[in-house]
């Protein structure tokens, strides 16, 4: 894969991530705001679902960001559900070091998705859902082009309250627009 910027690279997940996948998706804080299920993982049902719905998948892509200064993985971000009749996928984000959090990278590491997905794969939309208490995503994604597509009302229950579920989009032609490309 090609696609890099200053801070980081994109590489593609191997065998060899599993532990480390396995240990953010296990951290309650990371997952808190972004996935449904806060539920603790056995090793083995990381294997398999690192093995099946990420490594052999033809419908998924998952890409290990990487600290290029340090050599070190620090989240994962990837395509989903891809349907490439329609070229379509929905993309996915978990920086699992918090180290890294409110550091810019979470926008570094979505750029480079994008355009591997724009460019590289030539889709023509791009979708995600984002929990509605989580505005510093939504204003992420909203500065990336994505625009609000409609919501699933109290389709999460977090922390003793109900949210939405917010469905965001972008086209290839906007995202070709707001970087300026022809």
């Amino acid at each position: 894969m090609l696609f890099e910027s200053a801070r980081l690279r994109l590489r593609k997940m191997t065998k060899e991530d599993t532990e480390l996948y396995h240990k953010w998706r296990n951290d309650v804080e990371v997952m808190h705001s972004t996935s449904p299920a806060l539920d603790v993982y056995p090793i083995k049902a990381t294997e398999d679902f690192v093995e099946y719905a990420i490594l052999k998948s033809d419908t998924s892509k998952g890409y290990m960001m990487v600290d290029k200064q340090k050599d070190t993985a620090i989240g994962i971000v990837s395509l989903i559900h891809m349907d490439h009749k329609n070229r379509n996928a929905e993309c996915i984000i978990d920086i699992g070091e918090k180290a890294y959090w409110g550091k810019g990278y979470g926008a570094e590491g979505m750029e480079l998705l994008l355009d591997y997905a724009f460019l590289e794969l030539n889709l023509h939309r791009i979708s995600l859902r984002v929990f509605s208490f989580n505005q510093r995503a939504i204003h992420l994604y909203k500065k990336l082009g994505f625009e609000l597509e409609g919501k699933s009302r109290e389709a999460l229950f977090r922390d003793g309250k109900w949210y939405d579920m917010i469905h965001m989009g972008i086209l290839q032609r906007e995202y070709f627009e707001r970087k300026k490309i022809v």
